[in-house]
């Protein structure tokens, strides 16, 4: 039993946008794209991709998830989807985003003594040595290790934004919104694990920060409740659609929208 809490806990805090995008012209280019509930226009001028947490500690063999025991077979059914959004959005422009769950190596940033996040994470091994799979010496949770790195199917490239987080929220203690205020990024596009604490957390606060936010259902997990009737995951999306105004969508859709032309997204006022 305590295992499992751990092992919820940890995979709760796996967690999540673009440089500005400017169609020919410099002129806005409108997405039309339809998730539920509802058709809805992105102006992709104003529009970035987060991912949220796709490190190894949560995502590879021998990282954290893994060590806990956890079934990490639905959060690498996201890799797949995730990795054509991402192809899709660099071709069409869009900024990217990467979140990562990472402490500093001495820990000062883990939350004063007996605070639950600090608390939580030195019971899952925050910090812990291990010799990783690729066979360097790692640290679990700590920057600049291969337990944080994101995993090589989803690598960062040149031009994308890599920011460190250390709570569940991706706003929470960084610089996150306002990287997006000066990119004049006003919409989210958000993948990444797990579902129901690290996506949704980052999520919530976009919300109030006035951020207006679409989830790619195929492009996110969560591993803790999946052999539930009613899953986590189930409930996450059913609370951040209806009472957190979220898009609800998927990768196909995301990709069909970004392959029109762009005179065929342009639209009138009001169209």
């Amino acid at each position: 039993m305590k295992r499992f809490r751990v092992a919820a806990f940890v995979a709760a805090c796996v967690c999540l946008v673009f440089p500005a995008a400017f169609a020919s012209e410099g002129r806005p280019r409108i997405i039309k794209f339809d998730p539920a509930p509802a058709k809805i226009d992105f102006d992709s001028a104003r529009t970035a991709v987060v991912v949220v947490d796709m490190q190894n500690d949560f995502c590879s063999p021998g990282g954290l998830l893994d060590r806990l025991g956890m079934d990490l077979s639905e959060i690498q059914r996201t890799i797949g989807p995730t990795a054509r959004v991402l192809t899709s959005a660099r071709k069409a422009g869009l900024p990217i985003v990467y979140l990562k769950m990472a402490f500093k190596p001495d820990l000062s940033d883990l939350g004063r003594e007996g605070s639950p996040n600090r608390m939580g994470h030195m019971r899952a091994g925050a910090g812990k040595t291990i010799s990783a799979p690729d066979g360097s010496t790692s640290r679990i949770l700590i920057r600049d290790t291969w337990d944080t790195d994101i995993i090589p199917a989803l690598k960062s490239e040149p031009g994308d934004i890599l920011i460190y987080k250390s709570r569940f929220s991706g706003f929470v203690g960084t610089e996150l919104d306002s990287v997006l205020k000066n990119l004049g990024v006003s919409q989210l596009i958000f993948t990444g694990a797990t579902t129901s604490v690290c996506v949704e957390s980052t999520i919530r606060d976009a919300m109030f920060l006035d951020y207006s936010c679409v989830l790619l259902s195929d492009c996110t997990a969560e591993p803790v409740g999946a052999e539930l009737a009613r899953t986590n995951y189930d409930a996450s999306l059913l609370i951040l659609q209806s009472r957190f105004g979220v898009a609800i969508s998927n990768s196909d859709r995301f990709q069909e929208a970004l392959r029109l032309r762009p005179e065929q997204n342009q639209g009138k006022p009001g169209q």
